[in-house]
């Protein structure tokens, strides 16, 4: 444990202490729970001792060691009340130690790893990374979202907010001298964040770039990146990609050649039907999605009335807009097909898949 770094040695202390608690759960905290919570203490405190920061969990561990040691050696009396009062309370204090030694635990790792992405990012060249330095960024990138991941903890949001790791992200998803893995890594990591609290983050992700930085990098996670976005953040992320020409091109990542490129393309257009408002539709129309859609239409099943569909019961168009796009879309299957029959078949989904 001695050769790990600060962030796995308090994660190894936090398997241990979970392994602990699981036995903790029996009623009588038998032997094993005393004897692995000594070896705990034993194992941590070298590692704890050294830094003054840890100072508070150190102790914590070694009061929960004894508390479950006292528990342990109590054996009761009778079975009277009072025997039976003394160990619930032993009991109850040996959990509240346990949850407060966890909690703690999980405070330093979220510092640690707020702490870690930072300095590595600070010290990394404007231009991009290093090869030997990318898998350093992409593994600290993925040890926040994963955190993240996990749901909102105000204390991490602090540590986020004050170390403005936000605008790092960022940096690095709008420079193409980083690596395609660790940009995706970064998008991915702020749409997590945007998870974590809409309210705090979302208008971070409005300005500065980030919007056409993600959809112009054309990869599949990227595109799934802006589904969630869309999804999260509804008609103003829509707003956005229409000013910054990103609706432009998500229409043209649809004659990707990569299947999974396109697929993930035709999510973001069905997003942007159910939230887009009459401007990002209709940059979308005239940046001719329905002929790219009647070309998928042999594989993508009913794909033009499916967006139909999705502007049907979105939120973005008023009823008497959805009507004008319904229109809308039917000429520009008129226009697009080549056979009389295609387009009688398309016309008739788009007029029978959708309600009038």
């Amino acid at each position: 444990m001695a050769k790990m770094d600060t962030h796995q040695q308090l994660l190894k202390i936090l398997e241990s202490l979970d392994r602990v608690c699981l036995s903790l759960d029996s009623p009588d905290c038998d032997a094993s729970a005393v004897k692995l919570l000594i070896e705990l203490r034993t194992a941590s405190s070298s590692i704890l001792a050294a830094n003054p920061n840890h100072f508070s969990l150190s102790q914590r561990l070694s009061q929960l060691a004894d508390a479950a040691q006292e528990l342990h050696d109590s054996k009761p009396s009778g079975r009277g009340v009072v025997s039976f009062v003394t160990r619930r309370l032993r009991s109850h204090e040996v959990s509240r130690l346990a949850a407060e030694a966890e909690s703690e635990l999980h405070a330093l790792i979220d510092c640690k790893i707020v702490s870690n992405l930072t300095k590595t990012l600070s010290s990394l060249p404007r231009s991009g990374a290093k090869s030997s330095d990318e898998d350093e960024v992409f593994d600290g990138i993925s040890a926040l979202q994963e955190r993240l991941s996990r749901g909102f903890d105000m204390n991490l949001q602090d540590l986020v907010l004050k170390s403005a790791v936000f605008s790092q992200l960022q940096g690095i998803l709008c420079n193409p001298g980083f690596a395609i893995k660790v940009r995706e890594k970064a998008a991915v990591t702020m749409k997590e964040l945007v998870l974590f609290n809409k309210d705090v983050f979302v208008t971070a992700v409005l300005i500065g770039g980030s919007v056409k930085a993600i959809v112009s990098m054309g990869s599949v996670c990227s595109l799934e990146v802006v589904s969630a976005l869309i999804r999260a953040i509804k008609s103003p992320l829509v707003d956005e990609m229409r000013i910054c020409g990103g609706i432009a091109e998500i229409v043209a990542h649809l004659s990707a050649e990569e299947a999974e490129v396109r697929a993930a393309a035709m999510e973001c257009v069905m997003e942007i039907g159910y939230f887009g408002r009459k401007e990002a539709v209709e940059a979308m129309i005239e940046g001719g999605v329905i002929g790219k859609l009647v070309e998928l239409q042999s594989s993508e099943s009913r794909c033009v009335a499916r967006l139909a569909v999705q502007m049907e019961v979105g939120e973005g168009l008023r009823q008497r807009e959805k009507r004008a796009m319904k229109q809308r879309i039917l000429e520009r299957v008129r226009q697009a097909c080549v056979a009389q029959a295609e387009c009688a078949t398309i016309v008739a989904e788009v007029l029978w898949g959708s309600s009038p």
